[in-house]
């Protein structure tokens, strides 16, 4: 399929999701809908659906709160009962300050069998995407496999993603989070989907010009289960200057690290935050507060690669001239992924760039698809697009631009890329890595001719070939750096 057919694609699936706000009289109350963020969320396993819908809800005597300074004095909420969703050991929620958002951190112990480690470990997943990506099942985790190692793991999901909530009262956290796990049913929708696809598939033509009417009614049936989040008012800046400062200064108080430092590592967007803290760090002349930084499939300037992102320029003004404050981009990739996974396979482009040949079995990835990927702001997207102009992404302003200040970086940075990443091609991470100080930056693209190879979720979910070649040299660099 040529680049024009998928622009297309993205195009009608972008324009459908205006029907998510053109009444906004057909929403819940602020009370429901503040409870609850916008995006497909992990299940365990998809045997357990059903264990999630019957979970009680706990009451907020259940909550243990403890002081913690983030400049507001609402304490910091560890879950003892988590919802079945969060496969994590403990759930915790961090307030951002001046906000009602609690973000979500999942923790997973390190193995007392492991060496001990004297830095936590971060971990920031990509763009519109929650948890789920780091710990698809017992047997493909790679926070679990961190954890094995030693780490005292954390995944953040950043506001609007996965269990993150929007509630102003913290005894209502836990109702908020057992609330979101239940109304997500996105198996329900994508059964939905399935039967859509089976009655249609014979009147599938290439042209694809039934996509619109198909995601259309996709959408409707998606605005039936959810409770929408009217506003959603933030930028890629806003995860930077607020999200990752109180996620760190969080774990820090709870894991206390001699030197009061964090690892991180962070995969597409994930990696672009961790880039720009070292960057605005570099130009304000502060600690970044890392020992050490790992990105996966992450660069801060595309305009040199060939990366399909880049069909979501043109597709810019297009959301902002329909009035659409958000890309539902779960129900776009819901609807999408039966086209893409069943004859006549009009979609197939979508799996590559998820995942290379036989690198996923089929079941994890139909679960990363369905409950991995949540709703993003208009002006996240934005934002982010600014990576493919010259001199690549900027801040909020458009005057910062990150790359600039990337060679005062003072960490050691392990900059990963796979050699099928459609989304963020070697070239791309290349543009990055190359700005860096040379004595502290490692680059090294994973995959072989004769494979395997690897997409942009492989560095993190390739099962077998990732934990053979992957996680291990992740393991030795950030065992170099985590002295003190």
């Amino acid at each position: 399929m040529n680049m024009a057919s998928i622009q297309f694609d993205i195009r009608a699936a972008i324009n459908a999701a205006n029907i998510f706000f053109v009444n906004h009289d057909l929403l819940l109350p602020r009370r429901r809908r503040c409870c609850l963020s916008l995006s497909p969320r992990p299940f365990p396993s998809f045997s357990s659906y059903g264990a999630a819908a019957a979970s009680p809800t706990p009451s907020s005597s259940l909550f243990r709160s403890r002081a913690f300074s983030s400049g507001t004095s609402e304490p910091a909420i560890k879950l003892p009962e988590k919802p079945p969703i969060c496969s994590a050991d403990e759930l915790h929620y961090v307030t951002i300050p001046n906000s009602d958002w609690r973000l979500a951190l999942w923790r997973y112990h390190p193995s007392p069998q492991a060496p001990p480690r004297n830095h936590p470990l971060l971990l920031l997943s990509g763009v519109g995407t929650n948890a789920i990506g780091y710990d698809l099942s017992p047997g493909s985790s790679f926070a679990r496999y961190m954890s094995g190692q030693g780490y005292d793991t954390w995944i953040l999901e950043v506001r609007g993603a996965g269990l993150s909530v929007r509630e102003s009262d913290a005894k209502n956290i836990g109702e908020s989070a057992y609330a979101a796990s239940e109304h997500i049913q996105i198996r329900d929708l994508s059964q939905t989907l399935v039967n859509i696809v089976e009655e249609g598939q014979k009147s599938v033509s290439p042209q694809l010009f039934d996509l619109h009417d198909r995601l259309t009614s996709t959408v409707v049936d998606f605005q039936k289960q959810l409770d929408l989040i009217v506003k959603y008012d933030w930028d890629f800046d806003h995860y930077l200057e607020e999200d990752v400062p109180t996620a760190m200064q969080y774990i820090k108080a709870e894991c206390k690290p001699k030197d009061g430092k964090l690892l991180a590592i962070g995969h597409s967007m994930g990696g672009i935050l961790l880039y720009a803290r070292t960057a605005r760090s570099g130009f304000e002349g502060n600690d970044s507060g890392f020992a050490a930084i790992v990105t996966l499939a992450s660069s801060v300037d595309y305009t040199t690669s060939n990366s399909r992102l880049k069909l979501l320029v043109p597709l810019a003004d297009p959301a902002q001239a329909l009035n659409v404050p958000v890309v539902p981009l779960g129900a776009m990739l819901a609807a999408a992924f039966p086209l893409s996974s069943r004859p006549p396979y009009v979609l197939s482009w979508l799996n590559n760039l998820i995942s290379a040949q036989d690198m996923m079995h089929p079941e994890l990835l139909e679960k990363l698809v369905l409950n991995n990927f949540c709703t993003i702001p208009a002006k996240l997207l934005l934002q982010l697009t600014t990576a493919f102009r010259e001199g690549g992404l900027r801040d909020r302003s458009g005057k910062f631009l990150y790359k600039d200040h990337l060679h005062k970086c003072n960490i050691p940075v392990l900059a990963l890329a796979g050699d099928q990443d459609l989304i963020c091609p070697p070239e791309a991470v290349e543009e990055t890595v190359k700005v860096l100080p040379k004595h502290l930056v490692t680059y090294k693209v994973f995959g072989e001719s004769g494979g395997p190879h690897y997409a942009h979720y492989d560095l993190v979910g390739g099962q077998l070939q990732a934990v053979e070649q992957v996680y291990p040299a992740i393991v030795e660099f950030l065992s170099q750096h985590d002295s003190v």
